[in-house]
C-alpha cells in the first residue's frame, strides 16, 4: 500500500527537526525520516558527488554547513565582464546539475519508502527552502541557473502530500537560535505563508506553543490526512 510524505517546514528555531524526530517515534504508522533541505551536513541521504564536494571544501577549510537558506540579498551578482560572466554561468550550471541530481535522488528514495508502506517525514523541503531565491518573482532578473532550478521545483519536482508549517514571530526565533535578523526572519515568515498557496495540502501550527502541544497538533493533522486518503484507496481497490 503506497503511503505519503509529510514535510515539516519553518525558519531556523521553529523546532522542525525536533518535531520531525518525535513524530517518527510516536506516530502509529510506519515512518521514515529524510532531511530534504539545503544543508548537506545535516543530510542523512547524499550522493557520492555531494560527499566528495563537501570533503574537498572541508579540506580547504570551509566550516560545517548546518544552516538553512541564506538571506537572498547576500547572493553575489553575476560579473559584468563577458568572459568572467561566462565562466560564472558555467560554474552555476554545473552546481545546478549536481543539486538537481541530489534532489531527485532523495525524491527517488522517498518514492521507494512510500511504496514500501512508510509515511516519509521530511525535515524541511526544497520548495520552501528555495522559494525566495529561485521561485518567487523578484524585481531583478535571476541568473539562468536559478531560473531553471525554480521552474523545476515549481512545475516538475513533486510537492509533499502534506506540508506543516511551524509558525513563530521573529522575536521568538531570535531568542531560540540567535541567528539572522528580525527583518529577514519576518520576510521569510511571509514567504512561507505566500508559497503555502501553491501547495495542495498546507497547514499552519503555532510553534510558540509547548513542544508537546505542537507535536499533538502535528500528529492530528497527519492522522486526519491519512484517514481522508483511506476511502479513495478502498474505492480504487
Amino acid at each position: 500500500m503506497r503511503m505519503f510524505s509529510v514535510a515539516v517546514v519553518g525558519p531556523d528555531g521553529s523546532g522542525k527537526t525536533t518535531i520531525c524526530r518525535r513524530l517518527g517515534e510516536s506516530l502509529p504508522l510506519p515512518t521514515r525520516y529524510v532531511y530534504m533541505g539545503v544543508s548537506p551536513d545535516s543530510s542523512n541521504l547524499m550522493l557520492p558527488t555531494t560527499r566528495l564536494l563537501r570533503a574537498v571544501k572541508r579540506r580547504l577549510g570551509a566550516p560545517p554547513d548546518t544552516h538553512g537558506p541564506r538571506d537572498p540579498r547576500s547572493l553575489r551578482a553575476a560579473p559584468r565582464h563577458p568572459l568572467r560572466r561566462a565562466l560564472w554561468t558555467g560554474k552555476s550550471l554545473l552546481a545546478l546539475t549536481n543539486r538537481a541530481a541530489e534532489e531527485w535522488f532523495r525524491q527517488g528514495v522517498t518514492w521507494y519508502y512510500q511504496w514500501r508502506g512508510h509515511v516519509v517525514l521530511f525535515d524541511r523541503h526544497y520548495f520552501p527552502d528555495y522559494y525566495s531565491y529561485d521561485i518567487a518573482p523578484t524585481a531583478e532578473p535571476k541568473p539562468l541557473a536559478r531560473r531553471l532550478h525554480g521552474a523545476m521545483l515549481r512545475h516538475v519536482f513533486p510537492k509533499p502530500g502534506l506540508m506543516i508549517y511551524l509558525d513563530a514571530p521573529a522575536e521568538v526565533l531570535l531568542a531560540r537560535k540567535g541567528e539572522g535578523t528580525a527583518e529577514v526572519l519576518e520576510e521569510r515568515r511571509r514567504a512561507y505563508l505566500e508559497m503555502g498557496q501553491m501547495v495542495p495540502h498546507f497547514a499552519v501550527i503555532d510553534a510558540t506553543q509547548p513542544e508537546d502541544k505542537v507535536l499533538a497538533d502535528a500528529q492530528a493533522l497527519i492522522l486526519d490526512f491519512h484517514a481522508r486518503r483511506a476511502p479513495s484507496r478502498r474505492t480504487t481497490a
